[in-house]
């Protein structure tokens, strides 16, 4: 299954039959190294291996059909129409990231039958939409134990445990990055072991955290992700190359391609993370850790926050420590930054792990943890975040 995301300006989705039409500027295909990658102006990733089908049954371009061997160098392969279908059943989610983009009605309804998320990013890659459809069903039930949830403490556990998610991965990511210091920078390799050491003490004090609700929680909790978060940032900034430009963690209004590509990769997981919720009958915008606030998704951002670290953290670092090259331009990143990095989330999201004592795609892990978060609210086993291994 696949994500399908649209970051040109101009680009319409139609559907045909039972096929996702797209239609944009004159795409093209290149061979790279592990497989076929479509590069479209319009944002259609299909350099996963996995995707060889679009070059041939998978998505067909009138007139001639294309094929591409699988094996040889980089090289351009020519232009195609301006058309590209691909079966919608090979599509699990549309992300659009561009003003002037539409989508059809048809292609709506058919997305909504077949459960696929239609998500909207603004160009710095915040989501600001959400497409569901009514035909998602018990979600009464699971919704009312959501809101009575918090007022007990069954929602002072979900926080805690968020918290606790966090700090875990945040430490798991700083010591697989960190293990090839202790040779080559032994200094910065005891700096970044201190750092860890205080992620496992916040780990701790939050567990210990004792309240009657999540409201008498909240601020102690934020306390401790806040300053452990300062350290975690910190030890970031020892794993990136000296040029990367990395000062501090900057959110909104961030100007600088480490800032900027943290921001769009993890407006990417919270569309993950979104359609997941929904998919699991949660309302997105009743969370625990996050104070509600108007337009602001908190549930979301409660379950988005184990898995920034093991998904959009490890794949801006690992790319950058490869030497991608990341600008921007007017503080946004440039259109080829913008697919390098919603390149590599993706393929960090189709990575399979072992979770459970089974094989699991990290996206099928983020609905799973989802589907956990219903249970333990309807009176199920305790919530567990999901941990990184390192």
């Amino acid at each position: 299954m696949n994500s399908v995301i649209v970051t040109d300006y101009g680009v319409a989705l139609g559907k045909t039959g039972d096929r996702l039409v797209v239609r944009g500027r004159r795409p093209r295909f290149e061979l790279i190294e592990g497989g076929p990658q479509l590069l479209l102006p319009l944002g259609l990733d299909a350099r996963r291996p996995k995707l060889t089908l679009l070059s041939s049954a998978g998505a067909r371009t009138s007139p001639p059909p294309l094929r591409l061997s699988a094996n040889g160098p980089a090289k351009p392969l020519g232009l195609l129409p301006d058309q590209i279908e691909m079966p919608l059943f090979r599509v699990d989610e549309i992300i659009i990231g561009s003003p002037g983009v539409s989508v059809s009605a048809d292609l709506i309804e058919a997305c909504c039958e077949r459960g696929i998320r239609i998500a909207f990013l603004t160009r710095r890659g915040q989501p600001f939409a959400m497409l569901s459809s009514p035909m998602l069903g018990a979600t009464v039930a699971i919704r009312r134990a959501q809101l009575a949830a918090y007022q007990d403490r069954r929602g002072v556990e979900l926080a805690k445990s968020i918290v606790r998610g966090k700090l875990g991965n945040q430490a798991a990511l700083l010591k697989y990055f960190g293990k090839y210091l202790k040779s080559a920078d032994p200094g910065a390799f005891r700096a970044l072991d201190q750092i860890i050491a205080a992620l496992a003490a916040g780990r701790r004090q939050a567990a210990q955290l004792d309240a009657a609700t999540v409201d008498d929680a909240r601020e102690a909790l934020m306390a401790i992700e806040g300053s452990n978060g300062r350290r975690y940032w910190t030890g970031v900034r020892m794993l990136l190359p000296e040029d990367a430009q990395f000062d501090t963690r900057e959110h909104r209004g961030a100007a600088d391609p480490v800032n900027s590509a943290l921001n769009y990769g993890y407006g990417i997981l919270y569309a993950q993370v979104w359609g997941a919720i929904m998919n699991a009958g949660l309302e997105p915008f009743a969370g625990f850790l996050h104070v509600d606030r108007p337009g602001k998704p908190s549930l979301v951002l409660d379950l988005v926050e184990e898995f920034r670290q093991p998904v959009v953290d490890r794949a801006v670092i690992a790319g950058l420590s490869r030497g991608i090259q990341l600008q921007t331009r007017e503080g946004m990143l440039t259109d080829p930054s913008r697919k390098a990095v919603a390149a590599a989330v993706l393929e960090r999201l189709e990575t399979e792990i072992n979770f459970h004592g089974r094989r699991h795609q990290l996206k099928s892990v983020v609905q799973i943890q989802a589907r956990a978060v219903a249970g333990f609210l309807r009176g199920g086993p305790k919530y567990r975040p999901f941990a990184f291994k390192w």
